[in-house]
Parts: C-alpha cells; structure tokens; sequence
C-alpha cells in the first residue's frame, strides 16, 4: 500500500511538472498546452484542492480548462490563435533551422495531427464561455454538487 502523503507528494509533482510543461507549450509549437494543463488539474484534483483552485481559476489558463473540462471544445479565437502559432513556429524551423528530410516529415505529421485535433474539437459560441463571475460561481457550484 502507498502511503498517502506520498501519493499526495507524487501528485503535486506530476502537477508541477504538467503545468511547467504547458508554460513552455506556450512558446514551443510542438509541446501542446492544454492536455499539460488538463493533467495537471486532474493530478491537482487528486491532491491539493488549493492547487486545483488556483490553476482552474487562473488569469491566463483558467478559462481554458474549464471549456475544455466543461463543454469538451475551445472558443475560435484560441483555435486561431494555436493555428497561427503552430503552423508559423513549426514552418519556420522547417525552413530556417531543419536540414534533415525525415525530421521536417515529422514536424510536418505533427503539425498536421495537432490540427486535425484543434479542428475535431467544438467551436464554443460567446455564450457557452466560462469565464466571468457567472461562470466562476457556475464552476464552484458543479463542483459542489460533484462532491470536488
């Protein structure tokens, strides 16, 4: 049996780790951001309902995991913007920086998987966002009623 402060310990790390991971998916087009953060939130859940607070309440990432976690989609403002990023971010290393044929393949495969993915993912309309004070108490009153 695994004693539960260490479980506990090895879930606040595995979190850490999952949202360092999604920070640095932010400027690096292969590293993907949101299932870093998602990780992260269900090794939070698992062990620091503080933790798992502060990161679905976050400034910048909060908004995100909740549509995502909520209404399984991301608004069309992210998908662009993740497009735009990916696409320019991976096709200036393909030109600028990639010599080698088999590696600009898998950025190119990667790339491809990373929008087919962005692409099956539901449009969220302005109404169904979660963010807000509406959305907040919304998140906080699921929770409770989830037992979170």
């Amino acid at each position: 049996m695994i004693p539960p402060s260490f479980r506990t310990g090895f879930f606040i790390a595995a979190g850490a780790l999952a949202v360092g991971l999604g920070v640095v998916g932010i400027f690096i087009p292969v590293l993907p951001t949101t299932p870093f953060l998602l990780l992260a939130a269900a090794c939070f859940v698992r062990s620091s309902p503080r933790l798992y607070h502060w990161l679905i309440h976050h400034r910048w990432f909060g908004a995100t995991i909740r549509n995502y976690r909520d209404h399984h989609g991301i608004t069309l403002r992210a998908k662009l913007f993740t497009l735009i990023v990916l696409w320019g971010g991976i096709g200036a290393t393909v030109i600028f920086a990639v010599t080698n044929w088999w590696v600009r393949g898998a950025l190119g495969v990667i790339a491809v998987g990373v929008t087919s993915h962005l692409l099956y993912l539901k449009t969220l309309p302005p109404e169904r966002l979660s963010s807000g004070r509406n959305a907040v108490k919304e998140v906080i009153s699921n929770e409770s009623e989830r037992g979170v």
